[in-house]
């Protein structure tokens, strides 16, 4: 490498005056083995320029050549890819990005070292060293002084060094002062060694003159020496006299430290006196309140309350090791801890007292309320338990076997209270919806008692009844005034909504206030729920998901206290769910109608829980009843499609509209008035999907098995009444069936209409079947008058036969016909003459185009005229 070095400095380098400084033997990264030489060289003309030189062997011989120069002071990064691991692969930034890989890993760091030596002298300038061994450059530079940079180029440069300013002009005066110089280098050589020569004489004489004033010196430093000696000497007589003050002082210095200790501990002990004092003494103000207090009055409750919470806190005093080593300590914590324990006795005793007492307070009330339709206010009891919230509180923190005591006497106490309140609430209920009559001895009621006699079982029993059955019973009250059936039938459905509205907006209240109180009480917090919780039990209505939770255990994922709540609500409130079954059961029976109001009422009650809580007690029950309240609903619905399938007719009269079809429209105009801006539409559009194919199905089946009313005229009516239900309703969820209703309805108008007209001149009609066949088989229009069967004489002898009374005969027997199948409700009559009106002039008009065409300037007409067809027509139903 120092060969390829020099032959680089001769042949490239010194003609362009340049110095070489490091070379590096690489090749390009990725790319096929072409060796080149990176080379950094320094200019030797002021100012000075440092470059880096990319030489390559020419492909002609073997000489080098120069290939491309950067400017060092473009270099903008050097980065040599791994500062741990040797590598030797390093890039350059330039212009752009030269990847390079060195020959070995020890020239590759001697070039990037040169870089950096070079940048320090001479740029100056933030070129970034990427992944370079923190070792190589602190080698390369001792410390950061600019002489030590300096000297660290010198051996890279090969001991090259500049002269400085000074130096150039000593030399070029001694230069001028002999002209010879530059001309006879020996004998200017020769003169500077005399001049040297000189020189070191005169020094040699000028140290021997000096060798006197030596003398002195060590004259005076020897006489400096003795009087260092006679100090020391006074010094250590000082130190022996100050050895006796020294240790008087240190006996004063270990006194007082003593004494601070002393008042320091004093001090700690007062400060831990003062702190058991003050944490661990209890007013006898307090002490008389937890023996003596009174607890039914506001003023004894706000004592006792404030003495518990002083008590609760000296016990729970955060006392220091060694604290309860303390004789007094002990004795005071025993002392409160009796305290505790005996107020705790009474006031749980006190509470268990005002539970019992309040019960049979409430129990009063209970006549009065089941005259109305209303559940006792229990806010009263409530608002004067809560004064005691503070004091359940701090048993809960002291003594939870005793709150817990009084939890669950608190809700055997109250349980068995709403268990009669809510019963007879019920039961008044009941008979509200059938009446102290007739009707209510039927579901097992007995009005004059004022209770329920009837069981659960009972009201199982009962078979639900279908709309005929309702519409009997209804009759058989009409000599109560001067309602109709159905006006009867709206009266009751009325009346039961609203009793049952009445009945849940009763319960939410009830539930939602006890729920609150119980919170409050004792001291449960109420957690929400997080929606997508999941739920047990689940059952899919509409679309949605409803929970039927049971008493057993809740989501794991609720917190212990909602769930504790949770659980004291179904044991208070055990009988609602019952009861609420019962009633949607006994209202069922009454009316299968009914529940449609249940569902509807059910639902929006269920989504105003959910939204305020939806685990909550009140939530999960309603959604359970809901459940049922649906399978009803759905059980009406199959039970309407049932009574569908099972319709007989007469055989003896005509059919008309059929029941179920009017039953349809009913349940329609009943469900649309109920479910009007209802949170469940879904339901009912499903309801109405299977019935509107029910009716559907039965229509085409009843109108099959017909004897006496003709099929067409059956489908007609019947669909004609149903397009008409449905456009008047406008549910949108059944427009396909609407459609489909109009489109058979005219389907089937038509049908009778071409079957019921038929051929009224008949042997007018065969004739001219004749023309057309014998025109489908070839003859021109034209030609057929010269047919014999066919001729102009034969045609006028056919239209003689058909003069116009006897058209109007034959029209009037139709009429009377029509008259026969159609049925009075539908009036359909007029719309069926007016159709066969216009097929009866399509088909003359259709003889006309054939006598035209056929037998063309004959003069043959018909006997009648079409105004003479409308007189007909007008006349026969102005007649009827």
């Amino acid at each position: 490498m120092t060969a390829i070095k020099h032959a680089l400095q001769r042949d490239i380098f010194t003609p362009n005056d340049e110095r070489l400084l490091s070379i590096v033997n690489v090749c390009k990264a990725g790319k096929k083995k072409r060796n080149c030489f990176l080379c950094a060289t320094v200019t030797t003309e002021r100012p000075v320029q440092v470059n880096v030189v990319k030489v390559k062997k020419s492909d002609k011989g073997d000489f080098y050549k120069r290939q491309t120069a950067w400017v060092l002071r473009d270099l903008a990064v050097v980065d040599a890819k791994d500062a741990v691991k040797e590598s030797p692969e390093f890039d350059l930034h330039f212009d752009k990005v030269y990847k390079w890989v060195a020959s070995s890993i020890a020239e590759k760091n001697i070039f990037i070292s040169c870089i950096w030596k070079l940048n320090q002298r001479y740029i100056r300038k933030k070129i970034d060293f990427i992944n370079v061994s923190s070792q190589l450059l602190e080698e390369s530079v001792p410390s950061g002084e600019n002489q030590n940079v300096a000297g660290g180029d010198e051996e890279v440069v090969d001991e090259y060094q500049e002269l400085n300013a000074r130096e150039e002009q000593d030399i070029e005066i001694m230069m001028e002062g002999c002209e010879y110089a530059i001309s006879n280098a020996e004998a200017f050589a020769d003169k500077l060694s005399r001049e040297l020569q000189v020189l070191d004489g005169a020094n040699i004489q000028s140290i021997m003159a000096s060798e006197k004033q030596v003398n002195i010196l060590m004259q005076l430093l020897d006489e400096a020496l003795k009087e260092v000696d006679q100090i020391e000497l006074k010094l250590s007589s000082y130190e022996e006299m100050l050895q006796s003050v020294k240790e008087q002082m240190d006996q004063i210095s270990e006194s007082n430290h003593l004494i601070h200790l002393s008042n320091t501990n004093n001090l700690k002990l007062l400060s831990e006196i003062e702190f058991l004092v003050n944490h661990m003494d209890l007013a006898k103000g307090h002490i008389k309140a937890l023996q003596e207090g009174d607890l039914s009055s506001s003023r004894g409750i706000e004592a006792c309350t404030n003495a518990a919470d002083a008590l609760l806190q000296c016990m729970n005093v955060a006392l220091q090791p060694g604290h309860e080593m303390l004789h007094a300590v002990r004795q005071q914590q025993q002392r409160f801890s009796d305290l505790r324990e005996q107020f705790a006795r009474r006031l749980a005793s006190h509470l268990n007292n005002v539970f019992v007492q309040q019960g049979h307070d409430q129990s009063s009330t209970l006549a009065q309320h089941s005259i109305e339709l209303t559940l006792p206010n229990h806010h009263p009891f409530h608002r004067d338990l809560l004064r005691y919230a503070k004091l359940m509180e701090w048993l809960k923190n002291t003594d939870y076997g005793k709150y817990e005591g009084l939890t669950k006497n608190y809700m055997d106490y109250i349980s068995r209270l709403y268990d009669r309140e809510i019963k007879d609430f019920f039961e008044v209920a009941k008979i509200k919806m059938t009446g102290a009559t007739k009707e209510g001895k039927k579901f097992g009621l007995h009005g004059s008692s004022g209770k329920l006699t009837g069981s659960t079982s009972s009201l199982n029993k009962l078979t639900v009844q279908s709309s005929g059955n309702r519409r009997s019973q209804s009759s058989s009250l009409l000599d109560m005034g001067n309602m109709s059936a159905s006006d009867l039938d709206v009266a009751d459905r009325t009346k039961f909504d609203k009793i049952f509205e009445q009945v849940l907006s009763q319960l939410e209240p009830l539930c939602l206030a006890e729920q609150d109180f119980i919170s409050k009480f004792f001291k449960l917090q109420q957690h929400l729920s997080i929606p997508g919780t999941p739920v047990s039990d689940a059952e899919e209505i509409d679309g949605g998901t409803l929970s039927r939770v049971h008493s057993a255990s809740g989501p794991q994922s609720i917190s212990s206290e909602n769930h504790m709540i949770r659980q004291m609500m179904i044991k208070i409130f055990r009988c609602v769910e019952p009861e609420l079954n019962n009633l949607i059961a006994l209202g069922d029976k009454i009316d299968s109608f009914n529940s449609l109001y249940m569902l509807v009422k059910m639902s929006h009650h269920v989504w105003t829980a959910q939204n305020v809580d939806p685990t909550s007690f009140l939530s999960t029950t309603l959604g359970n009843v809901l459940v049922t309240v649906k399978r009803n609903f759905d059980k009406c619905i199959s039970n309407q499609i049932k009574q569908m399938e099972d319709v007989k007719i007469s055989k003896k009269s005509k059919v008309g509209i059929l029941p179920f079809v009017a039953e349809f429209e009913e349940f329609a105009a009943l469900a649309e008035s109920i479910f009007k801006n209802a949170e469940r539409r879904g339901d009912l559009d499903k309801a109405y999907l299977k019935l509107i194919r029910g009716v559907f199905t039965n229509v085409e089946k009843v109108a099959n098995e017909s004897q006496k009313t003709p099929r067409d005229v059956v489908m007609m009516e019947n669909f004609h009444h149903i397009f008409a239900t449905l456009s008047r309703l406008k549910i949108s969820c059944l427009d396909a069936e609407k459609k489909e209703a109009k489109q058979k309805y005219t389907d089937h108008l038509q049908s009778y209409v071409i079957y019921s007209l038929g051929q009224p001149l008949e042997k007018l009609n065969h004739f001219f079947e004749g023309v057309e066949a014998r025109v489908a088989q070839g003859v021109r229009e034209e030609e057929v008058s010269y047919q014999l069967a066919f001729n102009k004489q034969e045609l006028r002898k056919v239209i003689k036969e058909y003069p116009g009374k006897e058209v109007k005969k034959g029209l009037d027997n139709l009429y009377k016909k029509v008259d026969k199948h159609l049925c009075e409700e539908e009036n359909l009559l007029q719309v069926v003459w007016h159709s066969m009106q216009d097929e009866f002039i399509r088909q003359y008009k259709h003889f006309e185009g054939l006598i035209a065409r056929c037998y063309p300037e004959s003069g043959i007409t018909m006997e009648f005229t079409i105004q003479d067809i409308l007189d007909y027509f007008s006349s026969i139903a102005q007649s009827h």
